[in-house]
């Protein structure tokens, strides 16, 4: 679908806007709990660090089935993206209900299945919305602002959910917010997004079977080798999320007070670095765009380890490492959906992007299992953690490399729209 003449700021169409406005409302709960989560349950609660992480790790079964049917539903006129959105949100809500009652390992997996189904379904479907409001030339910027919502939310989140824990030290109360946020989210998208804007089929025919649909995709070769990577880049973020907080709280003697500042500046720096350098880019063939974000990660995370082998000072070296990574995201998350979408016929986007976020089921399934389980470990083991995480660049940029090759000298950024 192309543009419409329904366009507000940066000549982007209104629903863009909109569906942005949703994602910080709904991030702003994820960033509550998000990395006070891993802290709660295992000093709260009393379960094992890699129990923690395999919980987490098992929202990623359910997530692959989402991502699955979330695909394909939103590919079928008969379902659309609208439909597939509400139904992610709410299942987001009832899983938030049941962390905010976990004592227990198994409720703790329960609820992760859920969040995992949830999230499962709603990435395609809100990802698919921005590139069918989008022309090719606008993707990098229009998934930049999603991401900036993303992030802002986050910032937000984490400095509320910190004053809420230094307070009232309340843990429980973060779940019961974040389930009202996706409640929020909810009802805008059930008023302010038309499905008759976010779905079209090109030639007006029958779609493709479910199977048919996906094993077409999986025939394209450049997805494939982009899957490859994009796996590795999740995990990574997996890290982050799951592993830092704790690492940081129980190796760098960092207290959950310092951790909320900590991660609000991580979240506020990737913010301020999201729409300058999608714009940057824009300049650069996507598979360069993700090199550069391998070179940061790879700093990042000899930072981080430094910091726990005290090489830096504790503080100003989370800060430095935080910064770093947040750049290694900001450089990441739109190009990699920019890609995706440019690879994508236009009737195969859901599924396309469904495989793009497949990356991420799978990246948070074996992330925070290994980084639980290193933090289990003895302290060298904990801290030689980071750096086998910055080696695995090597390979990475390598695979890169090879898509770059595939892809050809020009950047997608300049081919011409699908639209």
């Amino acid at each position: 679908m192309g543009k419409t003449s329904n366009t507000w700021l940066l000549g982007l169409d209104i629903q863009v806007w909109i569906l942005a406005a949703g994602r910080l409302l709904s991030h702003i709960g994820t960033g509550f709990v998000m990395f006070y989560a891993p802290i709660f349950f295992v000093n709260d609660v009393g379960l094992t660090a890699t129990q923690v992480g395999l919980a987490l790790g098992s929202g990623s079964i359910s997530g692959i089935l989402g991502r699955f049917v979330g695909g394909s539903w939103a590919d079928n006129p008969q379902w659309g993206r609208k439909k597939t959105l509400l139904v992610a949100l709410a299942i987001a809500a009832v899983a938030d209900l049941v962390f905010a009652s976990t004592n227990t390992f198994s409720m703790l997996v329960a609820g992760n299945l859920l969040q995992g189904l949830g999230i499962g379904l709603y990435w395609p479907a809100t990802e698919t919305v921005v590139a069918d409001l989008t022309t090719g030339e606008q993707r990098n910027e229009a998934f930049a602002i999603a991401r900036l919502a993303d992030n802002v939310g986050l910032g937000l989140g984490v400095i509320l959910g910190g004053v809420i824990i230094s307070t009232l030290d309340n843990y429980r109360l973060l779940f019961v917010l974040d389930g009202i946020t996706f409640v929020g989210f909810f009802w805008l998208i059930f008023f302010a997004i038309q499905e008759s804007q976010t779905y079209q089929h090109p030639d007006g025919g029958p779609s493709p079977s479910i199977f048919e649909s996906w094993f077409k995709a999986l025939r394209d070769r450049r997805l494939v080798v982009f899957l490859a990577v994009n796996i590795v880049f999740t995990i990574y973020i997996s890290q982050i999320q799951s592993t830092a907080p704790l690492y940081l709280t129980n190796f760098a003697d960092v207290q959950p007070q310092l951790i909320s500042i900590l991660f609000t500046w991580h979240v506020v720096f990737a913010s301020v670095c999201q729409l300058p350098v999608a714009r940057l880019l824009n300049r650069f063939s996507r598979p360069k765009a993700l090199m550069v974000s391998l070179l940061f990660w790879g700093i990042g995370f000899i930072v981080m380890g430094g910091v726990g082998m005290a090489t830096f000072p504790v503080f100003v070296g989370a800060i430095a490492s935080l910064g770093i990574l947040s750049f290694a995201v900001v450089t990441y998350t739109p190009s990699a959906s920019a890609l995706v979408v440019d690879l994508a016929p236009e009737s195969q986007r859901g599924v396309y992007l469904a495989l793009n976020s497949q990356c991420w089921a799978i990246g948070y399934f074996i992330g925070p299992p290994l980084g639980g389980w290193a933090l289990d470990q003895a302290p060298a083991i904990a801290h030689g953690f980071w750096l086998v995480a910055a080696l695995s660049i090597v390979p990475c940029i390598g695979v890169s490399l090879f898509l770059e090759q595939l892809l050809g000298q020009k950047s997608p950024s300049s081919a011409p729209s699908k639209q």
